[in-house]
């Protein structure tokens, strides 16, 4: 019998390998999954594009009926790869609320809740990465091509003596 998931799988183009992948990972590994984009603001601050959706987060929906509506997370659905939104719900025919699911794809962080001191954490330590290679390209992008040309030959020189 064919083994049910792999760690060690790297990548296929068939989608079929990738339907497998996603539905028969590990919880753990679900979780990368359910990963949303930040607003531009936040994107300026952490220096990141996306991060992992937690309950409590502030998103606005950006594509389907309740599209530009805005609420806090309230359910995180690691099995089915849903998220529901407070204050977003459909009235049954018998008057009844349900939560609308909703894809982590559709929705954009506004605010992230950072009363968890490993998120934080988490937050630090991957926005530090991105600043130095951030900073050589401000300066790359100062000096002319000739400038930077030149100081790239010293730099080979120095390391072949």
């Amino acid at each position: 019998m064919k083994q049910k998931f792999s760690k060690h799988w790297k990548a296929s183009k068939q989608p079929r390998k990738q339907r497998k992948y996603r539905a028969n990972a590990m919880l753990h590994i679900r979780r990368k999954f359910m990963s949303a984009n930040l607003d531009k603001d936040l994107r300026k601050k952490y220096l990141r594009r996306n991060f992992a959706l937690k309950k409590g987060d502030s998103v606005k929906i950006m594509r389907g009926e309740f599209k530009k509506k805005t609420g806090k997370i309230s359910l995180v659905n690691l099995k089915k790869s849903r998220v529901a939104v407070e204050g977003i719900q459909k009235t049954k025919k018998d008057g009844s609320k349900i939560n609308v699911w909703f894809a982590p794809s559709n929705l954009q962080i506004k605010e992230l809740d950072l009363e968890d001191k490993k998120r934080v954490e988490a937050i630090k330590r991957k926005s530090e990465k991105p600043i130095a290679s951030k900073e050589q390209n401000e300066k790359k992008q100062s000096l002319s091509s000739k400038e930077q040309k030149d100081i790239d030959k010293k730099k080979n020189k120095e390391v072949k003596k």
